[in-house]
């Protein structure tokens, strides 16, 4: 009974927010609000979706860069109202739904194959 009910109140909530369908494999652009004391800014993280974990609403998504030689994960929940903007830069070709081995690569062994690249689709 209890399940029935938290089921139907997440597909409400699922239905009304509006997010774009994040893939394992894709370049994306987060931008997201950041509180510092009582300042807001947006900060902008760019990098791979190496691992999504599909839980409802609470869904998450693990990004990848390396900045300065050093690689930088940072999981973000799908459906929050923290992330102002989510651009896909480009989507690439993968055979794995997890992608923890580009964690071992750097440089040209990192590159995965381009599939397909959007340029501001959105305008």
């Amino acid at each position: 009974m209890k399940q029935d009910i938290l089921q139907k109140i997440t597909e409400e909530s699922a239905a009304k927010l509006d997010v774009p369908e994040v893939k394992v494999g894709q370049t994306v652009r987060v931008h997201y609000n950041i509180t510092e004391g009582d300042k807001k800014r947006i900060q902008v993280f760019e990098g791979v979706v190496i691992a999504k974990n599909n839980n409802g609403l609470n869904s998450t998504f693990r990004v990848r860069k390396v900045s300065f030689n050093i690689g930088v994960e940072r999981v973000f929940p799908l459906h929050t109202p923290l992330i102002e903007k989510l651009e896909i830069v480009a989507l690439h070709k993968t055979r794995r739904s997890k992608l923890y081995y580009m964690r071992e690569r750097f440089g040209k062994a990192a590159r995965l194959k381009i599939k397909e690249r959007y340029f501001n689709k959105s305008k």
